[in-house]
């Protein structure tokens, strides 16, 4: 008897994530590989973290403290909001699960851009609303275009601020005429995980929204910058009563017990979030200046990646840089993305894309 699957979820994909550098390895007998492909910090977690964490197995058997009260208060001291203000995440990407099944009744409609963050696509669907797609303009947000999109069915606007895959964010005064024209009961959601990379003076204050009382969310990752992608934690910051709402379905215990320990001396070690940056400012340049030598101009970018047309089948050049060890991420047909890492895998990417580009495997 055949499985009576909705509609909605049989038309969804699974999320592929990037190929793990083990099974690279393990496929092709490569004796070093080269991660480039899920944006994550090349020199690792915060020292303070791993120092956090040692030891603690010790209490893996018990369950992790379910408010995460020291974590919460420390963020919430962090942003100067009410500890009843913040929600965690099994990684921020969860918190856009639970605003989806909050917010939304089947029918109901969300706006996004239609080059962005895959999960906000694939959230509103398992839930039955409907994703409003908005076009790119330039390979930014159009939020005039959004705020056109609203209809009285739309619960949720997402904008992902510095844009992911391609980097680009909305400005300051694009997002004041956003929040201008947005109806109240309209949640915004300002999924900024890459917010500690921003060096643009044009970067607007999100948190301030929150603080003003708007219907809006901030969300924001220890699995960039702080380099914690293993352990899964991300977090939100809104209103009080859009977290009352959320924690009603947030799954019990959903940030383990490491992972709590390891965010909150991450989020204390300053020391560690400056160098990562200045190895990425270093990287972006090293990165940028080799790729348009190669004749590829890359789009500028505010995180810890560069989006850049190969001219030429995507699949293809991705294909033949995992066969040199160079893992990075296809995203859509001559459109790739790889992650700044370290000098010496900078280099050797670019090496590698060169040989490719030459026509050579």
């Amino acid at each position: 008897m055949a499985l009576q699957v909705h509609p909605d979820i049989r038309s969804l994909s699974p999320y592929v994530p990037g190929k793990p550098i083990d099974e690279l390895q393990r496929e092709l007998g490569l004796t070093r590989v080269i991660k480039l492909a899920s944006n994550e910090n090349p020199l690792g977690p915060s020292p303070k973290a791993l120092a956090a964490v040692s030891g603690a197995q010790d209490m893996l058997h018990r369950y992790p403290d379910g408010g995460a009260y020291q974590l919460r208060q420390a963020i919430a001291d962090r942003w100067k909001v009410a500890r009843e203000q913040v929600i965690l995440g099994n990684g921020s990407d969860e918190i856009l699960g639970l605003l989806a099944r909050t917010f939304m009744t089947p029918g109901d409609e969300a706006i996004m851009a239609d080059h962005t963050f895959v999960i906000y696509k694939m959230e509103v669907t398992a839930v039955h609303g409907k994703p409003v797609v908005v076009p790119l303009v330039n390979w930014t947000h159009d939020l005039a275009s959004m705020v056109r999109a609203i209809t009285p069915r739309t619960r949720l606007l997402f904008l992902c601020n510095p844009n992911n895959p391609t980097g680009t964010i909305v400005t300051a005064e694009a997002v004041d005429r956003l929040m201008a024209r947005v109806p109240e009961d309209v949640v915004v959601v300002f999924d900024e995980a890459y917010f500690e990379y921003v060096r643009s003076p044009q970067f607007p204050e999100a948190m301030a929204y929150v603080k003003q009382g708007r219907n809006a969310i901030v969300l924001r990752t220890f699995s960039k910058i702080y380099g914690l992608a293993g352990l899964r934690i991300g977090y939100g910051i809104s209103t009080t009563e859009i977290i009352d709402y959320l924690n009603r379905v947030r799954p019990p215990f959903n940030a383990n017990s490491l992972a709590q320990k390891a965010a909150l001396a991450a989020l204390g070690d300053d020391e560690h979030v400056a160098k990562s940056r200045a190895v990425n400012a270093a990287g972006m340049e090293q990165m940028g200046q080799g790729l348009r030598e190669l004749g590829v101009i890359p789009i500028p970018s505010e995180t810890n990646f560069l989006y850049f047309d190969a001219k030429r089948d995507g699949r293809v050049v991705f294909e033949a840089l995992l066969r040199a060890g160079i893992i990075v991420r296809h995203i859509d047909g001559t459109m790739l993305r790889v992650t700044i890492g370290q000098p010496d895998e900078n280099a050797a990417f670019l090496q590698a894309l060169r040989k490719v580009l030459d026509g050579g495997t």
